[in-house]
């Protein structure tokens, strides 16, 4: 098995294997000017995980998983996707932005959206076969869209954007997916929709890893929670972490002790 220092400098931990571990970040942290939007976190996702990383507005979570991706510059820290720089694994992970990141007026119909996510079997040229248009037909179906291939981005809804999004993702054949806010702004059968084909991708033994913003449906959804706000407040199974004295900790006065009572007893 492949072992990784996770730090150089003198005194550090010893070594530790993390060659089984799908993300493992330590010490992250990043800052927008002077304050630090995510400070010294460490992150260990179990493999067939699906995890939620929540936290109140501002708790730094798009910035954890962008910075973790290298789509923003951190400060510090090291990140390892099985033990391996994630430079080095980029083949291995699907990254699903914010839609709200995307500039849909950008001319190009659903089933090019989706051989997007080929393009490391299309190579430079990017020649299209046949072969790969069956499979990004093959990947819309799974997710509902598939009598939408020919149509353009721009018209379609919030929440079929969002699935087509998530058809280029199932493209990559990725082992671990990570997604930035996947059912903020969609509609209820989108959000349906979505959280079957996610949990059928942690059946077949893949990580997903969800920033999410309704606790309601956090014990539904996830098998695992990651509680933060700027810091790591906790991490661990839904049933050890997702409970009154953790939200509260996490949230501290922005939600109400009816509410945190209402969400750890859902």
């Amino acid at each position: 098995m492949t072992q990784l220092k996770l730090a150089a400098q003198e005194g550090a931990a010893p070594v530790e294997d993390l060659s089984d571990i799908p993300l493992a970040i330590r010490g992250l942290t990043v800052s927008y000017g002077s304050d630090p939007a995510v400070f010294s976190v460490d992150m260990t996702v179990p493999e067939g995980a699906m995890l939620a990383v929540i936290g109140p507005n501002g708790a730094g979570k798009s910035t954890l998983l962008k910075a973790a991706l290298g789509v923003i510059p951190k400060l510090s820290g090291l990140v390892t996707v099985y033990g391996q720089p994630i430079a080095s694994q980029r083949r291995r992970i699907a990254y699903v932005p914010q839609r709200a990141s995307v500039d849909w007026d950008f001319p190009t119909r659903v089933i090019d959206v989706v051989l997007m996510g080929l393009y490391r079997d299309l190579g430079l040229l990017g020649r299209v076969r046949r072969s790969h248009r069956d499979q990004a037909r093959a990947c819309l179906a799974r997710v509902g869209m598939e009598g939408f291939a020919d149509r353009q981005i721009g018209q379609l809804s919030g929440g079929q954007q969002q699935r087509v999004f998530l058809a280029r993702a199932l493209a990559q054949a990725a082992d671990l997916y990570l997604l930035d806010e996947p059912f903020a702004g969609v509609d209820a059968a989108t959000e349906k929709a979505i959280v079957t084909v996610l949990k059928a991708l942690r059946d077949e033994g893949r990580t997903v890893v969800c920033v999410h913003h309704d606790l309601a449906t956090v014990t539904d959804y996830f098998s695992h929670v990651f509680l933060l706000n700027r810091r790591k407040i906790a991490a661990g199974p839904v049933a050890k972490v997702f409970t009154q004295q953790m939200l509260q900790a996490a949230y501290g006065g922005r939600l109400s002790g009816g509410q945190i009572d209402r969400i750890a007893a859902s």
